[in-house]
């Protein structure tokens, strides 16, 4: 229970302290009404604020890329370095903190004609002692290595559909108030007189590779929705400070009323994304899926007992309430194929219920001693209950245990 009520506290802590950051970056840059804005991240993508929602790293992560915003526009580089040495120690996603570097270092370039080198030393040198003073080095480089190329390259491997993209009209669907945001900001700067300022290039060029990011794959809408909004406010501060000038002085106190009106257009997009994310978290696996299966192994079984298992994604539940034991495959079936491509092929093949009489296979090349798998594997499931070396031991709504015999 404290590793669950643990879990819930940090899935509000961290995305409050995430849009509070947002907002502290709008205020410093002079965005007027910077706490509306906020509260638009509220508004633009049900999928974001689903992504923010859950306990994990996420929202740590765009948390420390805001703090790097800030403190590359403040010119604060060498804070960049703790960040990097942070970053690293938060999430494999680390090197998402030298994409911004980097585009701040291509922004001063274009617009000033100057070299701005702390902007990626700093954060570069912070990473590096991340990765070296880690209680877990050397490992942590080949875990790295191990998990991202891949992913980079070709990996024939399906590693679930957060790496896969949305289709465009599911795109439109759960980020299309962050889209218009985006096309709102490139129309407002071509209203510009002047040229671009260097906070709209800035987080142009943000929102343009993280929307790259997004549309090659799903698990990046944490990045593009609350970017594009930033971009959209920067890109619309200039106009609206011009208009504001030109206010006749009789008519300044009307403006008080315009913050409000802001939040009156975010009604309809408000309760559109809050209500289809509740709506998506409502729908996830419950995380008490497989207690009583994995409670019933852990009854069984001796600690370092091999696991079979059919699937991959289910290791987070089994591991949750049995860490004792051995599962073949953990959080990525990347690893698997990496230490031993022979072996995965084959148990690519059993799962899928292409080996008759799989009991064999499990016992003498995985030397598992359980087999556990959900019901949707109807394939294998057939295969398992044609088996002679496999045992029904266990059913209920959600799993089946199978033993293996000797």
């Amino acid at each position: 229970m404290a590793l669950t009520q643990s879990a819930k506290i940090a899935s509000i802590f961290l995305p409050a302290f995430t849009f509070l950051a947002i907002w502290w970056l709008l205020r410093a840059q002079h965005v007027r009404w910077a706490a509306v804005w906020a509260i638009g991240l509220f508004a633009v993508s049900e999928a974001f604020l689903y992504r923010m929602s859950m306990p994990r790293a996420q929202a740590l992560s765009l948390l420390l890329l805001i703090l790097a915003v800030h403190w590359l526009l403040q010119k604060r580089y060498w804070l960049l370095l703790p960040l990097g040495f942070v970053f690293v120690w938060a999430y494999n996603a680390f090197p998402l903190l030298l994409v911004v570097s980097g585009a701040y270092f291509l922004t001063i370039l274009l617009l000033e004609r100057r070299i701005v080198w702390q902007a990626i030393l700093f954060p570069l040198l912070g990473m590096l002692l991340g990765l070296l003073i880690n209680p877990y080095f050397p490992e942590n480089i080949s875990f790295i290595t191990s998990h991202l190329m891949p992913k980079i390259g070709e990996s024939a491997t399906k590693v679930g559909n957060e790496w896969s993209p949305y289709k465009t009209e599911t795109l439109i669907e759960n980020s299309g108030f962050a889209l218009v945001a985006f096309i709102l900001g490139v129309l407002a700067l071509g209203w510009h007189k002047e040229r671009i300022d260097k906070n709209s290039l800035f987080t142009l060029v943000l929102t343009l590779l993280f929307g790259y990011m997004l549309f090659k794959s799903r698990r990046f809408v944490e990045y593009f929705p609350p970017f594009a909004l930033i971009f959209f406010a920067f890109t619309l501060r200039p106009l609206l400070e011009n208009w504001l000038q030109k206010v006749p002085a009789k008519q300044i106190k009307y403006l008080s009323f315009l913050p409000v009106l802001m939040l009156g257009l975010l009604i309809y997009p408000l309760f559109i994304s809050i209500k289809d994310a509740r709506d998506l978290v409502d729908n996830s696996k419950p995380a008490t899926r497989y207690a009583d299966a994995s409670l019933w192994l852990r009854a069984q079984t001796e600690p370092g007992t091999m696991i079979f298992q059919t699937d991959w994604d289910d290791f987070t539940r089994l591991y949750f309430y049995n860490s004792d034991v051995i599962y073949t495959a953990g959080l990525d079936p990347t690893f698997l194929e990496l230490e031993n491509p022979e072996l995965f092929d084959e148990w690519v093949d059993i799962t899928k219920g292409r080996v008759e009489n799989p009991g064999t296979e499990i016992r003498d090349q995985f030397n598992a001693e359980y087999v556990f798998s959900d019901l949707n594997h109807e394939s294998f499931l057939e295969m398992a209950q044609k088996d002679p070396s496999l045992t029904e031991v266990y059913r209920d709504e959600d799993a089946i245990i199978f033993s293996v015999l000797d």
